[in-house]
């Protein structure tokens, strides 16, 4: 797969909190900039040299690297030239252990749970949950590290990284310098849009779709109008207490209330629309168990869907499907929790080595030879160049095809062949225009709730995919999942929210 391929199917995993960064930029001529930023290598045992270029009778450390995505075939060939690199650079040396999306969160708390020896570790938002993880002890306080090992973070990524992963005061991570906001697009298949000269200028939400859903319907019938998986939620102006929880306040509030969405004028609308939908024959019959639609992505037997954007998107997603793709806003670009947090790594609380784990991250931030290493592979057997600041991806890189948003600043990546110059340039304007969501810095501790917050997620598990795709009559089945909600101690959930957050209000003059 290549990496524009790669870049791709994991901005599409945004939709469901998968917060995404895709290809690369950057190299320049900046490849002694660690050299500027990187801090002193006099830490731990090593205390007597403070050089970039430690004694060769220092023996490396070597540092313990836990990550999502799936091990590839070329890691140990690509960690060699890594490790050549940052025993020069920080002595130190690394063993990188990838584990598949969908076991990382299990197979890491099993871990972390048991002691397993580790240095750094992948965290986020929906994924080996961040803020639970933080509030365990399972990871290090950084603040201290940051401000002596880790200057060259301070100075590269954009200050609302660190300022809104913070947990209850102080950071525990280092989150990736990427897209900032999390803005939702509808989009079409170029093609069909043509054909049918049909206008998306005009739509501006869901009820807005119909007319060009009805259109395809009578005239495609060997096409999917409406793109949907089982995760699919309308676009709703809350900001979420829990995702994809039913508890929020509205994107406008001014007072802060905490409401079960579930109650709200707002979503039954969406309901009703999406369930019309599905009547229709817009959306598939088997949607609330459908997990996957990459078949209609490949071959382009789509209209329409709804996806996580950033600059760029509708480029990168056509060269991924080999046929153009284009989008129009669904959502305005909100700084939430989630998006701050969506790719962060941490040091373990039980790390043996956590100055060098923070250098290192330093050095992963701050040094594009090193971050286009991680993230590309090898110079001549993944890649080429084609500029001092563009690659091109060659057959070998199916062997090592990495999650680049995982891995840190993306904002020193090379860019990728066809990637336009100004592709940073944009990424910084989109972030620069991203709106504070009303929740942004405020994280629940739901310690009190457990029991609770358990039972809702099973009642979810019944009811959510069901009513949010159409799949049931929401005039019959939203009154029973209301009822059951709160049976399972929704409102008690609602009420210890509201009271958290009635103090973190005031603590913040909100």
């Amino acid at each position: 797969m290549s990496k524009k391929k790669k870049h791709f199917s994991l901005l599409l995993t945004s939709v469901i909190a998968l917060t995404m960064a895709l290809s690369g930029c950057g190299g320049n001529n900046n490849n002694n900039a660690a050299a500027t930023n990187a801090p002193s290598t006099n830490t731990g045992t090593n205390a007597g040299n403070a050089t970039a270029e430690p004694a060769k009778s220092e023996k490396p450390v070597e540092l313990i690297w836990y990550t999502i995505g799936a091990p590839q075939k070329d890691l140990d060939k690509v960690l060699e030239e890594v490790n050549k690199y940052t025993m020069e650079k920080i002595n130190v040396k690394l063993d990188m252990k990838m584990i598949d999306f969908g076991d990382y969160t299990q197979k890491m708390q099993v871990m972390v749970a048991s002691g397993e020896p580790m240095d750094i570790l992948f965290t986020c938002s929906w994924a080996f949950d961040y803020v639970q993880n933080a509030r365990k002890g399972a990871f290090m306080q950084l603040d201290d590290l940051l401000d002596k090992y880790g200057q060259g973070i301070k100075q590269a990524i954009d200050p609302a990284f660190l300022e809104g992963s913070k947990v209850d005061g102080h950071n525990y991570a280092i989150p990736a310098n990427k897209e900032l906001p999390a803005q939702e697009v509808y989009r079409f298949n170029k093609a069909l849009l043509d054909k049918y000269k049909l206008d998306i200028s005009g739509v501006k939400s869901l009820e807005s779709l119909e007319p060009l859903l009805k259109t395809i319907k009578e005239n495609e019938p060997d096409i999917t109008p409406y793109a949907m998986v089982k995760d699919y939620m309308p676009v709703m102006p809350f900001d979420y207490i829990i995702e994809k929880m039913p508890m929020a306040v509205y994107m406008d509030t001014k007072d802060y209330k905490v409401v079960d969405i579930l109650e709200t004028q707002e979503l039954k609308d969406a309901l009703k629309t999406v369930r019309k939908f599905y009547q229709a024959g817009y959306i598939s019959p088997e949607v609330a168990t459908t997990t996957s639609v990459d078949d209609l992505y490949k071959s382009g037997k789509w209209f329409t869907d709804r996806a996580a954007t950033q600059p760029l998107a509708d480029n990168l997603w056509s060269a991924s499907y080999g046929y153009p793709v284009v989008s129009t806003p669904a959502s305005e670009p909100y700084i939430y929790n989630w998006s701050v947090m969506g790719s962060m790594q941490a040091i373990s609380a039980n790390s043996e080595h956590p100055e060098k784990a923070m250098e290192f991250l330093n050095l992963l931030n701050t040094d594009p030879v090193l971050r286009n290493m991680i993230d590309s592979g090898i110079e001549g057997v993944h890649y080429e160049k084609i500029s001092d600041n563009m690659i091109k991806n060659l057959p070998e890189s199916k062997n090592y095809d990495m999650p680049t948003f995982s891995l840190g600043n993306i904002m020193i990546n090379y860019l990728n062949e066809g990637d336009p110059e100004n592709k940073w340039e944009e990424f910084k304007k989109f972030n620069d225009a991203g709106i504070n969501a009303p929740l942004l810095g405020f994280n629940f501790d739901a310690t009190k709730v457990a029991n609770e917050i358990a039972a809702v997620q099973n009642v979810k598990e019944e009811f959510w995919a069901p009513l949010m795709t159409g799949s049931v009559d929401p005039d019959k089945y939203l009154p029973k999942a209301i009822e059951k909600f709160k049976a399972a101690g929704l409102d008690k959930i609602i009420a210890e929210a509201q009271s958290q957050l009635d103090a973190w209000k005031a603590a913040n003059n909100k």
